[in-house]
């Protein structure tokens, strides 16, 4: 009965089930599972992107291990290379005059302009010559008047001989004659003269250019008047075809210029632009001074341009490059290529894709290129990355190898 009463109550509808309520703890407890879920779901993405990035990493890494060194390169190759000497030279032209008056007067006209280009004898400028016009008028008549009494007494002398022939007159009287035709003989050489300076005067009137040259500012105008003492210049004249470059040598070099002159060997000289790079004008050594500069060390030398195109300038400073000597059949590498030790220099032979440290001896060094001993044209020398390189250390060309005289890298 019990039992019945018990099943009965068991499922009665208002009969309430009890329902589980979690405890603080127990929220607790699932909060952290739900973290710790969700920092599972993004961290194993993320280690495995990561972990795929350092496998690819040590995977280029080996890669580049395996391939070596990039690095560019050049060929040597046989050629010739220049000595020069360079130096900073001033332009200077043959002749530059400066124009004064040689006589006194008034210019009444002035015939050239302000940097124009004169032949010798072309017209500059006019004193007024009425003054010395003048003068030479008297001197003429001077010398007419004089010519005359010297044909009288020269006359006179004739007749005095011939009545001495006849003994019709003392020989006094006919010594007296002689020495009087001989007074005047003096005479109309003074006059000459004077006729001559006078005549001279007159021509300093008439100012011509006394040699081809450019000319500067004007200086005087018509109505000034000018002196023989020379304070005031009425042009200046500057030769400016050919012209000249005045450069130093220095002391220790001399020897070498000098032997070179003597053997009759002509000295090519280049002009350049203050920055060395743009050549302004080819010419050739003219001469050497005569004397060292003790407070320098050094002698000038002047060469000479033709300077057809008036590309120098009087006074212009330039970069000049005498040239030497050549030396021929020689190795060159770019001189990029050599490194050095301390004192000493050496380059990267590359063979068979391997780099090999060998030491070198340099030479002349000329445009980039370096004139070295102990290697042989035709091979192959590292040009960049030499932070990486050591001996016998693996390489891979980038470029093709580009030879001493090319690319921009030529042998003077």
């Amino acid at each position: 009965m019990t039992a019945d009463i018990n099943e009965h109550s068991a499922i009665r509808p208002d009969h309430q089930v009890p329902i589980h309520v979690p405890t603080d703890s127990q929220h607790k407890g699932l909060h952290f599972l739900m973290w710790i879920l969700l920092l599972l779901i993004v961290a194993v993405p993320l280690l495995l992107v990561l972990r795929h990035r350092e496998e690819a990493k040590h995977a280029a890494a080996a890669r580049h291990i395996t391939a070596g060194v990039t690095i560019t390169s050049a060929t040597a190759e046989k050629g010739e290379i220049g000595v020069y000497l360079d130096a900073i030279g001033t332009v200077t032209p043959v002749y530059t005059d400066s124009i004064t008056s040689q006589v006194n007067g008034l210019i009444v006209a002035v015939h050239y302009t302000e940097g124009q280009l004169v032949r010798k004898d072309d017209p500059l400028v006019d004193i007024d010559t009425r003054p010395y016009s003048a003068s030479l008028l008297q001197a003429q008549g001077a010398l007419e008047r004089d010519q005359s009494v010297l044909a009288q007494a020269q006359m006179d002398l004739e007749r005095y001989r011939a009545a001495w022939a006849r003994n019709a007159i003392a020989k006094q009287t006919l010594d007296d004659q002689e020495k009087l035709v001989m007074q005047y003989e003096g005479t109309v050489k003074n006059d000459q003269g004077t006729v001559q300076y006078d005549q001279v005067q007159l021509d300093f009137c008439h100012i011509t250019a006394p040699i081809p040259g450019r000319l500067g500012l004007r200086l005087v105008d018509p109505g000034n008047v000018v002196q023989s003492d020379g304070n005031v210049t009425l042009a200046v004249i500057t030769q400016l075809e050919p012209i000249t470059v005045i450069f130093t040598i220095p002391e220790d070099s001399l020897g070498q210029v000098v032997a070179r002159l003597n053997a009759g060997a002509k000295l090519p000289v280049d002009a350049f632009d203050r920055t060395a790079q743009t050549k302004i004008a080819s010419g050739a050594l003219l001469t050497i001074d005569n004397q060292i500069d003790t407070t320098t060390g050094t002698v000038k030398g002047r060469a000479l341009f033709s300077n057809t195109h008036d590309v120098l300038f009087p006074n212009q400073f330039v970069n000049t490059r005498l040239l030497v000597d050549t030396h021929s059949g020689v190795t060159l590498v770019p001189s990029s290529t050599v490194q050095q030790n301390g004192q000493a220099s050496f380059v990267y032979v590359i063979q068979n894709d391997v780099a090999r440290m060998r030491s070198v001896k340099t030479g002349v060094t000329s445009g980039g290129v370096t004139e070295v001993e102990d290697i042989n044209p035709g091979e192959v020398v590292a040009n960049s990355s030499f932070d990486k390189l050591q001996d016998n250390t693996a390489v891979v060309i980038s470029n093709k190898p580009v030879a001493a005289g090319v690319a921009g890298i030529s042998a003077p």
